[in-house]
């Protein structure tokens, strides 16, 4: 097995959660904070946008299984790139979409794709997604951990997180752990 990491900010860190969690090769997953000014930030001190950190996923997966282009593709179709600083409801800096690059190969991976993306016309408005090398990470609050599969029925997590899980199950089922 060979592990590599990704780190991504794409609105809500439980609806990325979620959906990473069920796609094949992908090893473990963990909420937390990037990208900020603040050591050992809280998510109440993120949730005010004074950190400047965005939740982010830091997400391990086995590239023998799953290629970091895959984890790109996945999370262009569950989140949208081309809304600044807010993904639906959610409104402020720490739900921006941005890519950590933990590598030169990572960041050239990440600009291929959104070139690729925009050639292609995927999205009506340009992808604003940021790209950034990958800084300190911290860990969110446990409570945030796993936190559609032990509160989906929450309105939150059965309005909102549910449907990007229906969209990695729609878009790659042979990717997916589940089926629909």
């Amino acid at each position: 097995m060979t592990t590599e990491v990704a780190v991504l900010a794409g609105g809500c860190f439980w609806c990325m959660e979620a959906v990473f969690q069920r796609l094949r090769g992908v090893t473990a997953v963990q909420s937390g904070y990037m990208g900020g000014h603040v050591d050992h930030p809280t998510y109440k001190a993120v949730c005010t946008g004074e950190t400047g950190h965005a939740e982010v996923l830091r997400i391990d997966f086995d590239s023998s299984v799953i290629k970091y282009e895959d984890i790109l593709d996945v999370y262009f179709t569950i989140h949208d790139p081309t809304t600044l600083n807010r993904q639906g409801d959610d409104v402020g800096t720490q739900y921006r979409s941005e890519v950590f690059f933990l590598s030169a190969e990572q960041e050239q991976k990440a600009r291929a794709k959104i070139a690729e993306l925009t050639a292609a016309g995927t999205f009506r408005d340009p992808i604003v997604t940021r790209l950034t090398p990958a800084q300190d990470f911290w860990p969110a609050e446990d409570y945030h951990n796993n936190y559609f599969n032990q509160h989906g029925e929450q309105p939150y997590c059965s309005l909102v997180v549910a449907s990007k899980v229906q969209k990695l199950l729609k878009y790659f089922p042979s990717q997916s752990k589940e089926s629909l």
